[in-house]
């Protein structure tokens, strides 16, 4: 069985699963509209307080609330989904399907890319259909986003969408029932989006903590987010006021536009490379941790027959 076999195979029974399918791609736009209902008042006062009683256009407000809404979103979202899709090699352990895999003459490397990619491109679908809901929202309320904006939240996304699916991956290999992958699912769901910074600016908590959540790498990917998303939006609100450079820097800081590590300022550069080493090291680790224990079971299978 080859890589694209076993990826085919993988994207076809997380799909096969209607219910988790559907679950996993209404999830993010139920987590939307909640955002908008009860978050998003919320993201219009603050913004208001930045700019101490100046008046700001209507558009350019929603446009901003909605470029933090959609910014959040994705970023919880790339890895929340990701430990759904992984579902799949869990159940293949409750299965046994697992453990024939184990024995067979497929190379261990293959069986686990065949997961991760699979897991990464299930991701990839339910990520990008939010995202296009979320672009057709802003295009209502206020568009400030460049082509170049556009292009970099896409980037975003992959870039969350690998970090997630990594991460998944190291989580559910020590996962052997479905009870175990639905109990992570949930802790994730509740906790990942306030340790990324994506429910509340890490800006906005006493130094202490967001130090600490400077160590994480979500927290960079996140600020990647909210840049691309409401940047174009912050410079337009600036653009015409008596020191709009220092407003926009304040609004950047204060939304997490920008991450500092322990009182340094993190460039946009810095972040990318940031989560891209860390999904290096967490594949490699995957694979790492897939492979081996599959090649003491060939071998003892050998030794048996």
């Amino acid at each position: 069985m080859k890589l694209k076999n076993l990826i085919e195979r993988n994207c076809k029974l997380f799909f096969k699963d209607k219910g988790t399918f559907f679950t996993s791609l209404i999830a993010p736009l139920i987590l939307f509209f909640l955002f908008i209902a009860f978050l998003g008042d919320v993201y219009r006062d603050s913004l208001t307080d930045v700019f101490e009683g100046i008046e700001i256009p209507k558009r350019l407000v929603e446009g901003f609330t909605g470029g933090w809404l959609m910014s959040s979103l994705l970023a919880v979202s790339a890895v929340t989904i990701a430990f759904s899709a992984n579902s799949v090699m869990v159940q293949d352990k409750v299965t046994d399907r697992f453990a024939d895999f184990c024995v067979s003459p497929v190379k261990s490397y293959q069986l686990a890319l065949g997961y991760f990619i699979a897991t990464a491109l299930v991701t990839l679908i339910v990520c990008f259909t939010a995202l296009a809901v979320g672009f057709v929202y802003l295009a209502i309320v206020g568009w400030y986003l460049t082509f170049a904006d556009v292009m970099l939240v896409v980037l975003d996304t992959v870039v969350l969408v690998l970090f997630g699916t990594a991460l998944s991956s190291v989580v559910c290999k020590f996962i052997k029932s479905q009870g175990g992958i639905t109990a992570v699912e949930t802790i994730v769901s509740a906790a990942y989006g306030f340790l990324c910074g994506a429910y509340m600016p890490i800006a906005s908590l006493a130094s202490g903590i967001g130090d600490a959540l400077s160590l994480l790498p979500g927290t960079y990917g996140t600020a990647l987010m909210h840049e691309h998303f409401m940047g174009g939006a912050i410079d337009e609100i600036c653009a015409d006021l008596a020191g709009g450079e220092i407003y926009a820097r304040k609004t950047r800081e204060g939304f997490d536009c920008v991450i500092s590590f322990f009182g340094n300022e993190v460039p946009a550069w810095a972040c990318y490379l940031i989560i891209t080493v860390t999904v290096i090291l967490l594949v490699g680790l995957y694979v790492l941790l897939l492979a081996r224990p599959w090649s003491r079971k060939r071998q003892n299978k050998k030794e048996k027959v």
